[in-house]
């Protein structure tokens, strides 16, 4: 293994940290709910047939992988491999309260949680409400709770890091529980394939290939400098994760009701324009906002005061899920027709905001696949 820096690295092995990740999660949702489907090859997406080949798989249970069908594939590309799968569409309000319930149960041994999409998360049990010394017991306990009580299965990552506990998550499924103690994540991480380091994208395997990385021992051998120059940022983090260093917190952050930014003018505004360019600024803070805490929302609200500091909003709640400051924009712009005669008194502040929201999972987004 390559040597450290001058300075070595800090490795924080104080923590017990646990990913649960939920097996096929909306396939298994599917198959609870309608028993007849078990033992069949089954795909969450509409069929292809009633879309025009458009449309994109969410995910298959196991039975419709060993077909090569995987998640954000095209629905037309399954129908290929597979002809004779159950085309499922999913129901994403549905698994958002199966997930709530989920989450109930995680909330039983520690208010660390950091969820990371519906169907998985991380907890910090260092410190649980059961007072276990063992955070295996306490993933085992979360398995047979949401067996138990969702009749769903999930696999559980044990370790003192959060990237850690990811992987272990992945080793086993489904079903599994696999923990990785400090004195066995090095030895772990040389022989795991490059792959399968979280974080290491299809577009990235072939030019560590190409520098002779295959698995973590290769990786290990190459040194800091090295790494930052071929993948930058990534290669910063990789030297790290794989010496067993990753000391990001599980950060336990309440879901936000609504995302949204207002201004307050000590000018007031006065005309067409000047409202349009404010709220075309407002609309770029809130995407950001939004894509900070990975959120989307169904309804969008305009809020304005005037010069005498009368305040009124107006909302639109839409058929779709929208993040995107154009998007924003448009629908803030068409509530502000609603408002322009309040023009004339001039306007004191605007804001946007966004509620009715959701994880912004690709599940949920439109993709305008073959079209312009």
């Amino acid at each position: 293994m390559a040597q450290d820096l001058v300075f070595p690295l800090k490795n924080d092995v104080s923590r017990k940290i646990i990913h649960i990740d939920m097996d096929a999660f909306y396939a298994s949702v599917e198959e609870r709910d309608r028993p007849e489907l078990k033992g069949y090859p089954l795909v969450i997406a509409r069929h292809p047939s009633d879309t025009g080949g458009r449309g994109v798989v969410t995910t298959a249970n196991y039975e419709a992988r060993k077909y090569g069908i995987h998640s954000a594939m095209s629905a037309q590309k399954a129908y290929e491999l597979c002809p004779k799968a159950n085309f499922v569409p999913g129901r994403h309000a549905h698994y958002a309260e199966i997930s709530k319930q989920i989450h109930l149960i995680f909330h039983r041994y520690t208010d660390i949680v950091e969820p990371l999409a519906l169907d998985e998360a991380y907890l910090d049990v260092t410190i649980n409400k059961i007072d276990a010394r063992s955070a295996i017991r306490i993933a085992r306990l979360i398995q047979l709770d949401i067996w138990h009580e969702l009749h769903l299965s999930c696999s559980a990552g044990v370790s003192y890091n959060k990237f850690l506990a990811k992987l272990a998550s992945d080793y086993q499924k489904p079903s599994g529980l696999t923990t990785i103690l400090p004195d066995e994540a090095i030895p772990f991480l040389e022989k795991l394939p490059i792959e399968k380091f979280y974080g290491v994208g299809k577009k990235t395997v072939p030019k560590m290939h190409e520098m002779g990385i295959f698995t973590g021992k290769e990786l290990a051998e190459k040194n800091e400098m090295e790494l930052i120059q071929a993948f930058g940022k990534m290669g910063y983090s990789l030297y790290r994760k794989v010496r067993g260093v990753h000391n990001a917190p599980v950060r336990a952050e309440r879901d936000p009701k609504s995302v949204g930014r207002e201004n307050t003018y000590a000018k007031v505004l006065h005309t067409p324009d000047e409202v349009t360019v404010e709220l075309r600024g407002l609309a770029k803070e809130v995407e950001r906002a939004l894509a900070k805490h990975q959120l989307q929302g169904m309804t969008v609200v305009l809020k304005i005061r005037d010069k005498e500091y009368h305040t009124f909003t107006k909302r639109v709640t839409l058929p779709d899920y929208v993040w995107l400051q154009e998007d924003l924009f448009y629908h803030a712009h068409e509530l502000w027709s609603y408002f322009e005669s309040i023009q004339e008194k001039g306007i004191r502040l605007l804001g946007i905001t966004v509620t009715n929201l959701a994880p912004k999972t690709f599940e949920l987004i439109k993709l305008p696949l073959w079209e312009k």
